[in-house]
């Protein structure tokens, strides 16, 4: 199972535990419970190989603050942030929300019985480390989870897959969009690229 995949599986699981069980979960549990969450809906599917309307609606109304879309598009953009009124923030964090959604959420028809593994978290200046691993009967591939605490309880703010932060990807990939054709630049792309993946369905 590749990168994307498997970022798509754990984007998407973090999607699915309902709000009311956040202060009552640590970081460990957050993660493990909402993976496991993922798989079962993919797991339910009638076609196996695909992604129906019913299944992205049924992760998109289970969406409830388990992952802080925010805080994961301020760290992507980078400084540029600072310079941005709220109205732009907000504009910016729906788009980016919705490259991950569609980005990765394309993938999730590839899933097929892979297993997920998590070790306790560790804890350093208020935020939590989950490390974990993607089994398959070929290899094992590790992947991290970088959570933060809030005011609804510990929420992903970045996931690295074999090293690799998918924040900092992000963040690369802006830095020279925005040198070019400025944030206005980068939003037109990405809406463009929203546009896209959703054609494709």
């Amino acid at each position: 199972m590749n990168k994307q995949i498997m970022l798509s599986v754990a984007l998407a699981g973090l999607m699915l535990l309902p709000v009311a069980w956040a202060e009552q979960e640590t970081p460990k549990q957050v993660v493990a419970s909402t993976i496991q969450s993922i798989i079962d809906v993919l797991e339910a599917r009638a076609d196996l190989n695909v992604m129906t309307d019913g299944v992205r609606e049924q992760i998109r109304q289970a969406v409830s603050g388990r992952f802080d879309y925010r805080e994961m598009a301020r760290r992507s953009i980078g400084k540029p942030w600072k310079k941005m009124d709220e109205v732009e923030q907000a504009s910016f964090t729906d788009i980016f929300r919705q490259v991950l959604e569609y980005s990765y959420g394309n993938q999730l028809s590839t899933y097929h019985g892979q297993k997920v593994e998590f070790k306790e978290a560790d804890f350093k200046r208020g935020k939590a480390r989950v490390k974990g691993a993607v089994v398959d009967a070929s290899k094992s591939i590790p992947m991290e989870y970088r959570l933060h605490q809030t005011a609804t309880g510990w929420q992903v703010y970045d996931i690295k897959i074999e090293g690799v932060s998918m924040v900092a990807t992000f963040r690369k990939d802006f830095k020279s969009i925005i040198r070019k054709d400025g944030v206005e630049g980068l939003l037109s792309k990405l809406q463009a690229k929203v546009k896209k993946l959703k054609a494709k369905g």
